[in-house]
């Protein structure tokens, strides 16, 4: 059975789908759920009641065409979320989204037990070296550009290109740094970023083709929710209307093979999880 090493946790993979519940301490997110740090631990606390098993706090928008946040900025938003829930003895793992080694460095000190960096650990060379000196999981995202420049600049999906292969290339090039810094393989975990620079239809290939991506062997996390993706496929659907269109990626993700789903309604989702694990898990 596998298992990724977050700090003091451990957790199982297989049995179960593992739900990391999306807090947003911004004011920007794009899925119009960016709250102050005092609601932002209110709402993680909930999350927890409804059947998150991982929060994944982040201070800084990356939603397509987002201003990048000062690093004072960040750390206003992120610590006190961490602080706070920590001291309200929140017993899941406290993942920090963010690209920042200071960010990661402040965090863990704060008690996050993962680093979640969009940019694979790409655009901050200190990161995976700050995350090698702590037993923080780490998990490394695949994308295209930056989120100021990525957009929908693919409409069409290169056929001579595929974003498997690249998702794949992209891992293997990101393990071998980890590995190269100290950070150990049961530390690890991959995810393909959906949305992040990718057409409609490279974006539903990660889905399709997910046991492709878990045959790389290590932990998969999927992040589908309420994503431009669906709003396309959804006639246009705004954000508080793909419930549904999220819940169908959920429900396909695990059964194509992802381990950890990233959600903002993690009731609903946590009851999706439940019957896929139901009909895919031993």
């Amino acid at each position: 059975m596998k298992q990724w090493h977050c700090g003091r946790y451990q957790l199982e993979l297989g049995r179960k789908t593992w739900i990391m519940g999306i807090v947003n301490a911004t004011p920007d997110s794009f899925s119009g759920d960016g709250i102050s740090s005092a609601k932002a631990i209110e709402r993680g606390l909930r999350m927890i009641e409804d059947g998150a098993t991982l929060l994944d706090i982040g201070g800084e928008s990356t939603r397509p065409g987002s201003a990048p946040v000062a690093l004072d900025e960040e750390l206003k938003r992120v610590l006190p979320v961490v602080e706070g829930l920590i001291a309200a003895d929140a017993d899941v793992p406290l993942s920090v989204d963010t690209t920042k080694s200071e960010v990661a460095r402040r965090a863990l000190e704060a008690g996050a037990s993962v680093i979640n960096d969009i940019s694979g650990a790409t655009f901050d060379p200190q990161m995976l070296e700050i995350c090698a000196q702590s037993q923080c999981g780490v998990a490394l995202m695949h994308l295209r550009g930056t989120p100021q420049t990525m957009g929908w600049s693919r409409q069409t999906p290169d056929v001579h290109s595929d974003v498997i292969a690249e998702v794949l290339a992209f891992w293997d090039e990101r393990l071998r740094a980890a590995r190269a810094v100290g950070i150990e393989d049961n530390r690890l975990c991959f995810d393909a970023g959906f949305g992040f620079g990718k057409s409609v239809e490279e974006n539903l290939e990660l889905i399709r083709r997910g046991r492709e991506l878990a045959a790389f062997g290590f932990p998969t996390l999927s992040g589908t929710s309420r994503k431009s993706t669906l709003g396309r496929i959804l006639d246009g659907a705004p954000v508080e209307d793909r419930l549904f269109g999220t819940a169908a990626t959920v429900a396909l993700a695990i059964q194509h093979g992802a381990d950890i789903v990233r959600v903002h309604d993690v009731k609903e989702m946590a009851q999706v999880a439940r019957v896929a694990d139901a009909l895919c898990r031993n």
